[in-house]
């Protein structure tokens, strides 16, 4: 299952220079995750400093 970004997101960015698939992207108000690109491998999560990024 692909991750996702919950509202907890504060958009420092860190999460999409980790992603190893560029499945991350700036949106409104907070980052997004493509679900078809995404190899569900939670490096976002482990860099997050807010826990937004959940498997979904």
């Amino acid at each position: 299952m692909a991750y996702k970004i919950t509202d907890e997101c504060i958009s420092c960015g860190a999460c999409e220079s980790e992603c190893p698939v560029n499945a991350i992207s700036s949106g409104e108000g907070k980052f997004v995750i493509d679900a078809g690109t995404c190899i569900d491998c939670g490096s976002c999560a482990d860099v997050c400093p807010v826990g937004a990024p959940v498997s979904d």
